[in-house]
């Protein structure tokens, strides 16, 4: 079930308002991603591509190592208390920004924009979400042009090649899935600079299915809707699944004062209600009756979030000092959440700083920690309350310009 492992996996992630991570760098991480109207480093080529012709004429290269902890969250209900694995990950991305090139400047960027992991020991957790493993890699360059001295545009592919695993356990049923998938978007991105001081931002990133194909065994004992037991099947089969990583629009104005100190303020619209339902299938050699156990549609219907985001930099002489807040909202409805993934809204904070160690290199450290709320869920599977779902972030960078 190589295909339907991932994207399953892809549902599950407890992390930012559904599955994307949206910090994949230090400044990203330092301030809450509010770094897209005043991006001017290696990211600006992931961020705000458009922001590249404003960097001054030289190579920059930034290679970034990142901790990511999910927290062991909490299920309660009347009859049973249950925790779900503590997970612990640590991945790389590199951001990229050429010189000028006959006018124009090229980026690339190579990020983890959605994943991670959700496992459960005990029932009745393991029903549906024993292991939800999600790994993603973005492969995405970028070209930028200048219209005039104030204004510039962008436009980038988008490469992304996923892998995970699924499995479930439940007293008459369980699946062991594992797959993958290579899919493409685009992004597009545009920078205005009224004046030295005042940076206005558009950033769009399309919508990305995740269409995975690969093998699926699953194990079925008992009956359906009262009739004559079936008895014990088991098959390994070919699956396929698709789920969306949605589309996102960043909206963002920074404001520099003479103290040189910058602020950001960044509206991002998340279109999660491309994710109407999970819907997996099969080879024609699954039992009729075992497909309509694995096979039936899940329902979603997510719906779209608001996202904002604040970002200030302070620069000193060697040393530049970054803080933000993010609040953002679930687009998980009551009546879908599940153990797959516990989201709730949150609101996180995040502090970093770089210190310049000559003209040409500088390194970083930052951390966010995503406070999320308890959630109280009574839909037709669950009765009870998620908490204990917070998230932190640490990122080390070492960016280089030649």
């Amino acid at each position: 079930m190589k295909s339907l492992g991932l994207l399953s996996l892809v549902t599950c992630t407890l992390f930012a308002g559904g599955y994307k991570i949206p910090e994949t760098s230090l400044n990203s991480v330092a301030l809450s991603a509010a770094s897209v109207a005043h991006s001017n480093g290696a990211d600006a080529a992931y961020y705000n591509p458009a922001n590249m012709v404003f960097m001054k004429n030289e190579n920059v290269l930034e290679a970034n190592l990142l901790y990511i902890g999910l927290s062991d969250v909490e299920y309660k209900s009347a009859t049973t208390t249950i925790n779900a694995k503590r997970e612990d990950f640590i991945f790389p991305s590199l951001h990229y920004v050429s010189n000028d090139v006959s006018g124009m400047r090229f980026g690339l960027s190579v990020v983890s924009p959605a994943g991670l992991s959700k496992r459960w020991n005990s029932a009745p957790a393991i029903y549906s979400a024993e292991e939800f493993t999600l790994k993603t890699v973005e492969v995405n360059p970028t070209v930028a042009f200048k219209i005039n001295d104030k204004t510039a545009v962008a436009l980038g592919a988008r490469a992304i090649y996923s892998e995970g695993v699924v499995k479930s356990t439940s007293p008459i049923a369980s699946r062991d899935m594992d797959g993958d998938s290579l899919d493409f978007g685009y992004n597009l991105a545009l920078a205005y600079k009224p004046t030295s001081e005042l940076e206005f931002a558009l950033a769009y990133r399309s919508n990305v299915d995740l269409s995975v194909k690969g093998n699926a065994l699953l194990s079925y004992t008992g009956t359906l809707g009262g009739s004559v037991p079936l008895g014990t099947y088991t098959s390994s089969n070919s699956a396929s699944v698709s789920v969306p990583m949605p589309a996102l629009l960043n909206v963002a104005v920074a404001y520099t004062f003479a103290t040189k100190t910058t602020l950001e303020f960044v509206y991002e619209r998340n279109y999660w209600s491309e994710y109407k339902e999970l819907d997996f299938n099969y080879g024609s050699s699954v039992n009729p009756v075992t497909n309509v156990v694995f096979g039936t549609p899940i329902a979603k219907k997510w719906k779209d979030t608001d996202v904002f985001r604040f970002g200030v930099t302070q620069k000193l002489d060697a040393l530049t000092l970054m803080g933000g807040v993010v609040i953002d909202k679930s687009p998980v409805p009551e009546a879908t959440l599940g153990f797959e993934l516990p989201d709730s809204d949150s609101v996180s904070v995040s502090l970093g700083a770089r210190y310049q160690i000559n003209e040409k290199l500088n390194i970083g450290l930052a951390a966010l920690y995503s406070m999320r709320e308890e959630r109280e869920v009574t839909n037709s599977s669950l009765n009870g309350e998620f908490s204990n779902a917070n998230v932190l972030i640490v990122a080390s960078a070492l960016e280089y310009r030649f």
